[in-house]
């Protein structure tokens, strides 16, 4: 599950649903988040017949992976050191221009979102989402999958991050949570920017490919006939 929020996203959804955000950094310092210290040149050749998509998105995820000198370990681990609890899914995301590492932390029932500069491993921002009732019992519900999904676990994000970084660079850890999930799920770059995932079993700590969304050698999905992103996302 990802629940990373941009933060202009989160204040909109505030204004327009009544319900207020609340932004810090630091802990409990209010504040916007800082701006991220690696900037990504675009890799879009306008080409309008769509030849080069595959190209675009292998030569995009390439530089993201390379940009990102903070691993996505050490960068739950930042997170968590600034806002305690326990890390329920982690993203490289490109925010404007600007890469981050995007991690959800679940503390009792409330939700933070903390974003960690890739290049310096810094908190840029942390914040949590005061939402309406109707939200507010979502993300409740939410919680208590997560609790039941984890209780019991020995392998964390952080660990199944370290655990997957074997099978290239780890660009996304997140668990499935319907309260039956029995394995991290991690996403993974290759040199030649092709994705791959991969399950990190929440007791044990072994990696296998996951196979329901196969994907070739150049990134592509198996199982995307139409021309649709099969993607998700964190």
């Amino acid at each position: 599950m990802k629940r990373n929020i941009v933060i202009a996203t989160v204040a909109a959804a505030a204004l327009i649903g009544g319900g207020t955000a609340a932004f810090a950094t630091g802990g409990d310092d209010d504040s916007a988040a800082s701006k991220s210290t690696v900037q990504l040149k675009d890799h879009d050749r306008d080409d309008q017949d769509g030849r080069d998509d595959d190209r675009d998105d292998a030569a995009e995820n390439t530089a993201e992976a390379k940009a990102a000198k903070v691993t996505a370990a050490d960068a739950i681990r930042a997170a968590l050191a600034d806002t305690p609890g326990t890390a329920v899914s982690a993203e490289l995301d490109d925010e404007d221009g600007g890469l981050v590492w995007d991690v959800d932390v679940l503390k009792g029932s409330t939700w933070h979102s903390v974003e960690v500069d890739p290049g310096t491993g810094k908190v840029l921002g942390s914040w949590t989402d005061k939402a309406d009732k109707d939200d507010a019992a979502e993300d409740a519900a939410d919680a208590a999958r997560v609790n039941s999904a984890l209780k019991g676990a020995s392998v964390s994000a952080a660990d199944a991050a370290k655990a997957g970084a074997g099978k290239g660079t780890v660009t996304s850890v997140d668990l499935d949570d319907d309260g039956t999930a029995t394995a991290w799920n991690v996403e993974t770059t290759g040199a030649k920017g092709a994705e791959s995932e991969y399950n990190v079993d929440l007791k044990t700590g072994k990696v296998t490919a996951d196979h329901s969304d196969a994907q070739d050698h150049d990134g592509q999905d198996h199982d995307d006939h139409d021309g649709q992103d099969g993607q998700d996302d964190d």
